[in-house]
């Protein structure tokens, strides 16, 4: 009879853990520009952590999608009601006591951060972030999404990268997904105890 060895864990099958039950977050709120990777580590940390995924792209009202199917890229105007949907969704979020949120948004500027509560302790910001030329690659190997690479320039022109007092996690995108979000859940465990 042979000796039982275990199998080395090497992250990928299984990449919460026991730890990521434990989360001290409510929110976590995936951030970056199109085609950054937000809805799959978005959809990979929230199945780790038994949580539910949204999508920020699926709350924009149809004139917003119309507008940027067409190549337009949206003013703050434009994104007014779309953030106060967000915004209800981290809200509620907050308030439950059921399974934690992982919301997948561009979250381009300070002033729409701080409307989805990111100063909240109970919420953590990954930033998900790459070279524009993968980024633009990414975007153009999609197929029925609405958002041309087109716009990319004006939001990477937009984008306010998060500052020291958002506590973000910043994340290069050349890595594959599942080890994005590994390193997400790292951070988002609660620390060993003493």
């Amino acid at each position: 009879m042979g000796v039982n060895t275990p199998k080395k864990d090497t992250g990928t099958a299984r990449i919460g853990g026991d730890s990521a039950a434990r989360s001290p977050f409510r929110v976590v709120l995936v951030m970056g520009v199109s085609g950054s990777g937000k809805t799959v580590v978005g959809r990979l940390l929230a199945a780790a952590l038994g949580w539910t995924f949204r999508d920020a792209d699926d709350l924009h009202p149809p004139e917003n999608v119309a507008r940027m199917r067409s190549g337009q890229p949206l003013t703050d105007a434009d994104r007014e009601p779309w953030l106060q949907s967000l915004a209800a969704v981290v809200d509620a979020a907050l308030a439950s006591s059921g399974p934690g949120l992982v919301l997948a948004c561009s979250a381009l500027k300070r002033a729409y951060r701080d409307r989805l509560r990111v100063a909240d302790p109970r919420v953590k910001l990954v930033h998900l972030t790459g070279p524009e030329t993968i980024l633009r690659e990414r975007i153009s190997a999609r197929v029925g999404h609405y958002m041309p690479a087109s716009l990319l320039t004006s939001q990477l022109a937009t984008l306010e990268p998060p500052e020291a007092a958002e506590r973000a996690l910043v994340i290069d995108v050349i890595d594959p997904p599942e080890t994005i979000a590994a390193r997400s859940l790292e951070h988002n465990a609660p620390p060993p105890r003493n």
